[in-house]
């Protein structure tokens, strides 16, 4: 059974949906909001496994929510946004079903959810309490552009003032943390705090160096090269056992 909330600022177009819906038994609508302020409430009260987002509402935009949540539900986007319009947006959801919604192109979103489901049982691991494990999808918007990212595919945070540089693939988007945020919500297992700047996902280290005052050099698989303050390397040899 799925836990989903609808979100969309038109009542009808909610009622369209849950009426459809009842088609799917294995989905429950456990909630609806109005808007992406209650929305995020919601989600975070609530916990739930899908949301059907509306893209365009008064105030805050269905992508200006999904930024601003900790940890992305699975998302199916109900729009009357044209496909050619969608493609600006690299967003990895599920599904975009275009208003007024067809039941088969439902159906399709719905299978497309079980096979998320299926891969992420395959390594599932067990959430810590607030922290976000490497097969956690965080939402990453710079200007038009938006993408769910695994924290697994993340190679680097850079801190940058209030914000921090997301490293992954060949992509640097800015998100609104801090190194310190985000290091508190990140696994130290999978991602360690090389220095004040960086934090560094263990995995993605191609060569450690010895550098100046007892510091190590990191080598990343993108390319990037990121100092261990020596201090942190104290902690980053007990880590490693070298």
């Amino acid at each position: 059974m799925h836990k989903a909330i609808i979100i969309d600022d038109e009542r009808l177009a909610r009622n369209e949906l849950k009426k459809l819906l009842l088609e799917f038994p294995e989905i429950e609508v456990i909630d609806e909001a109005s808007n992406a302020t209650e929305g995020i409430e919601k989600i975070e009260t609530l916990n739930p496994d899908l949301i059907f987002l509306d893209i365009q509402m008064p105030g805050k935009t269905g992508f200006d929510m999904l930024q601003e949540l900790d940890r992305a539900p699975h998302v199916i986007f109900t729009t009357a946004y044209d496909e050619y319009a969608l493609k600006a947006f690299e967003v990895n959801a599920l599904d975009y079903l275009m208003k007024p919604i067809e039941p088969k192109r439902l159906a399709d979103a719905l299978q497309k959810l079980q096979q998320a489901e299926e891969k992420e049982l395959a390594n599932q691991q067990v959430f810590n309490r607030g922290l976000l494990t490497e097969n956690d999808q965080v939402f990453v918007k710079d200007g038009e552009r938006c993408w769910f990212v695994k924290l697994s595919e993340v190679r680097l945070f850079e801190s940058v003032g209030n914000y921090a540089k997301v490293f992954f693939a060949g992509n640097k988007p800015l998100i609104l943390k801090s190194l310190n945020a985000l290091e508190e919500r990140l696994d130290e297992k999978t991602f360690f705090r090389a220095n004040r700047k960086h934090i560094v996902n263990l995995r993605m280290i191609e060569k450690i160096e010895p550098y100046f005052n007892g510091g190590l050099l990191l080598d990343l698989q993108g390319g990037e090269k990121v100092e261990v303050s020596r201090r942190q390397a104290v902690k980053f040899k007990e880590m490693m056992s070298l």
